[in-house]
């Protein structure tokens, strides 16, 4: 009898073990919970901002940014030679703000440079009448847009972990608030400018006219 009860005090005892076992877990799993939002919201984030950009700039960035980094544990060549990739993709955002398509009279899809006097064919493939031409002439907003896509460049490579540590190892605690908020702030406010003021483009890297 003496048995029966100690085994059946024993496992009364460990039954009121296991809730305070539970509760004990819970903070670890709120904070994975945490932390997996806030890496999944930057994921978000930054795709929405590529949405805004020239693909095939974005992808070259993303493909290379890890190489140049060395997953963020790069040396002074390895700086030098990110410095080089973001300000490329950066340019590369920008003069292809200006590029523009239309389709022959073949139906074939022709690119260009959009100039003050209308387009100018990349390479020389089909002429454009005049009257055409002039309606890819460029437009103020047309810098306004190559600006932002700058802009919004940077807010993706902000979000890149692997070239923030490669440029700041050890951020002290003011340096990554900002390092939080400045992408956030350029993505909503660049959002809202493409939104109010939308491009007619259809240039290299972005979807087609369907003219």
């Amino acid at each position: 009898m003496d048995i029966k009860e100690e085994a059946k005090d024993s496992r009364l005892h460990n039954e009121q073990k296991l809730p305070l076992l539970r509760d004990a877990a819970m903070p670890e799993t709120e904070e994975k919970t945490l932390i997996q939002r806030a890496i999944s919201q930057t994921f978000a984030s930054t795709a929405h901002l590529a949405n805004l950009l020239p693909t095939g700039t974005v992808l070259a960035f993303q493909l290379l940014s890890p190489i140049f980094t060395n997953q963020g544990n790069c040396d002074q060549v390895g700086r030098l030679m990110t410095a080089g990739l973001i300000a490329l993709c950066g340019l590369s955002c920008f003069l292809l703000s200006f590029t523009d398509s239309f389709r022959d009279s073949k139906g074939n899809v022709c690119y260009g440079f959009a100039t003050f006097r209308g387009m100018w064919v990349i390479d020389g493939s089909t002429t454009i009448s005049p009257e055409l031409a002039a309606k890819y002439r460029l437009r103020f907003i047309d810098f306004m847009h190559a600006f932002m896509s700058i802009l919004v460049f940077a807010a993706v490579a902000l979000f890149d972990q692997s070239v923030v540590s490669c440029f700041s190892p050890t951020p002290s605690v003011k340096t990554q608030e900002i390092l939080n908020a400045l992408p956030v702030g350029i993505g909503v406010m660049c959002s809202m400018l493409f939104v109010v003021f939308p491009t007619k483009r259809h240039g290299i890297g972005f979807p087609l006219s369907t003219n």
